[in-house]
């Protein structure tokens, strides 16, 4: 019986090239400031589109999202945003410029307009593209020169991943989010648990949660070390996407072909996991991989607790980067930060959760504190319910839609030693800055923690 993974790689093979190797159709093109000036390169080759309607840009990594800001404001970004717009003017290819409908994080503004659907192939010079898969897409991460390939010809050379059904049971508990179970997920079965592996979600708990939920599920994926994450399609799915700009005009006839796409009854996975969500607490991590996830009410891990020499010297290494001691509680570690935003949880939804509980309170005096929407949408969206004047009268910097802190490309950075909560998928060592330490945390515990001036708690306040 197929998969909701094996209809879609069927439904787009151009040609089988044997030992799993597939030439793939591709449906979406999705282009950022980063990959400008190969974009150039394109334009000064002379190489031609195969199709120019797949193909979408928006300037988000390097951009500056200071309030007011221009193109120009972080002098780099700029450089790459004027690229990317003459590249794109060059090509014929759509561009999402800065403040306009459309313009956000990649990875938001592509499945608002509607361009991301149910059982497309979706690519995107980013490994964060598995957020996609939240609408049933086949959504990769690639690189430069597959990203020219498949420009030039609609088309990828693909090895199929092998496939993983996580099965998330039960429910969550008051307070707990979906990144607080995609990080427990993380740290419950490692960071290269799902190492070519495409996973797909399924359970009661996944098909509980609303579509934002699924992305930030999704999102993190990759941080699972898999391909992607995908979702089959339900009616959530076509609730969300109607009326989107990009949406079918058959939307109707196309909705019921959405709904046949999920794994068949009897459908064979090369793995299979299972996660109890009534069991997932707040979760935030401690140390510089996602997979140092932990309780909020949990201590930090002593290197000795691990038989395994090189796994003793990895939690010793990350302790000594944090500025952490083994065996104290989480709880109470005083912070410098707090960052709102990213791909993983910048939508709408997270906005109100965040503002929910800053709501009539106030950012600790040491605490410098962002919101970054993921895209203009969303920014909108939050400023007409008024969380906007919710994050400022409680002392959050209301800020533009883009990357932000979360790549710190656009000098957008914490300084070394700062210890930063961050609603981010990536906890690295220097991914906030060089010597800054990231805290990765759902944004009501995000929102907490700033105005406490410690990680805390969020179902305490």
């Amino acid at each position: 019986m197929p998969t909701l993974i094996d209809k879609i790689w069927a439904a787009h093979t151009v040609r089988d090239l044997g030992d799993g190797w597939a030439l793939l159709h591709i449906d979406r093109t999705l282009l950022h400031d980063l990959i400008a000036p190969l974009l150039q390169q394109v334009t000064d080759r002379g190489i031609a589109l195969a199709d120019r309607s797949l193909v979408f840009a928006t300037p988000d990594h390097a951009v500056s999202s200071a309030p007011g800001r221009t193109a120009s404001t972080y002098p780099l970004g700029g450089r790459l945003h004027a690229t990317l717009r003459e590249a794109t003017t060059a090509l014929g290819v759509r561009f999402f410029d800065l403040g306009q409908d459309g313009q956000g994080i990649v990875h938001v503004m592509g499945p608002e307009l509607g361009l991301v659907l149910p059982g497309t192939t979706v690519i995107c010079c980013d490994s964060h593209t598995c957020t996609n898969g939240a609408l049933g897409a086949l959504a990769f991460g690639i690189g430069s020169t597959e990203l020219v390939h498949a420009l030039a010809t609609s088309t990828l050379r693909m090895r199929k991943p092998k496939q993983m059904r996580l099965t998330i049971d039960g429910a969550l508990a008051p307070g707990v989010t979906a990144k607080d179970l995609i990080l427990h997920i993380i740290g419950t079965l490692g960071a290269s648990a799902g190492v070519e592996h495409i996973v797909e979600y399924a359970g009661a708990a996944v098909r509980a949660m609303d579509i934002e939920a699924r992305f930030t599920l999704c999102n993190l994926s990759v941080e699972l070390g898999a391909r992607s994450g995908i979702v089959a399609p339900d009616e959530k799915t076509i609730a969300y996407l109607a009326g989107r700009r990009f949406a079918p005009a058959r939307f109707d006839e196309a909705a019921a072909h959405w709904l046949t796409l999920g794994s068949d009854h009897g459908s064979s996975f090369d793995r299979e996991e299972w996660i109890d969500a009534a069991t997932v607490p707040p979760t935030v991590t401690w140390g510089t991989s996602p997979e140092d996830a932990i309780a909020i009410d949990a201590t930090i891990p002593d290197p000795a607790s691990s038989a395994d020499p090189a796994r003793q010297q990895r939690i010793a290494a990350a302790l000594d980067y944090m500025g952490l001691e083994a065996g104290r509680s989480i709880a109470g570690t005083p912070i410098d930060r707090v960052f709102i935003g990213s791909c993983a949880n910048s939508r709408i939804s997270d906005l109100r959760a965040a503002a929910a509980i800053a709501r009539g309170r106030h950012v600790a005096a040491r605490v410098t504190a962002w919101v970054v929407p993921g895209s203009v949408a969303v920014k909108r969206a939050a400023e007409a319910e008024g969380l906007d004047l919710v994050f400022r009268e409680a002392g959050f910097e209301w800020r533009e839609p883009g990357c932000s802190m979360c790549v710190a490309a656009n000098g957008e950075q914490a300084g070394p030693g700062m210890r930063v909560v961050s609603t981010s998928n990536r906890n690295f060592v220097g991914r906030q800055g060089p010597g800054a330490r990231t805290h990765l945390a759902s944004p009501a515990m995000a929102a907490a923690a700033a105005l406490a001036g410690e990680i805390t708690d969020v179902r305490k306040i």
